[in-house]
């Protein structure tokens, strides 16, 4: 995948991350993901379409959801991720990638979205065929990390 098409879904994802929930990232060792998700984690899917095709996944566990759940509901504390808390999550991935395909499209590249689609269950696993997974992490502390799983075709 070409590198000027990964760098706006990572900015996008620091200036909101920064802007709604007060929380700075720096980005950590960029692999190719080839294993499932570890069990503790909640991960949220959307969808490309138009010049470039494929996923993006956000996976984080759920220490980190509630984390950015309780800052997008105006800082009320959070322990469980309850249907409130899982929407808040979805929307601000849903409002970083909506950031991003505005980053792109200021390059020429039109490129659409799906809406989120929230997952959490023990070993998940999700298979893209013929697409290969970028795995950027961003680490929000010491021992907190939000990846952004990147899957296109293009």
């Amino acid at each position: 995948m070409n590198v000027e098409y990964i760098n706006p879904f990572i900015e996008a994802s620091q200036t909101v991350l920064k802007s709604i929930a007060n929380i700075d990232s720096s980005i950590g060792k960029v692999y190719l993901r080839t294993s499932s998700y570890s069990s503790d984690t909640l991960a949220i899917v959307i969808g490309l379409i138009g010049d470039i095709r494929g996923q993006i996944i956000f996976s984080m566990n759920r220490a980190v959801a509630c984390k950015i759940a309780s800052a997008m509901m105006m800082g009320m504390p959070v322990y469980e991720l309850d249907e409130v808390s899982k929407s808040a999550v979805a929307e601000a991935a849903n409002m970083i990638l909506g950031n991003a395909a505005t980053l792109l499209y200021r390059k020429g590249v039109k490129t659409d979205i799906t809406p989120p689609s929230l997952f959490m269950g023990d070993d998940m696993q999700v298979f893209s065929p013929k697409m290969k997974t970028i795995c950027v992490p961003l680490n929000i502390s010491s021992n907190e990390t939000i990846e952004l799983d990147i899957a296109a075709v293009e």
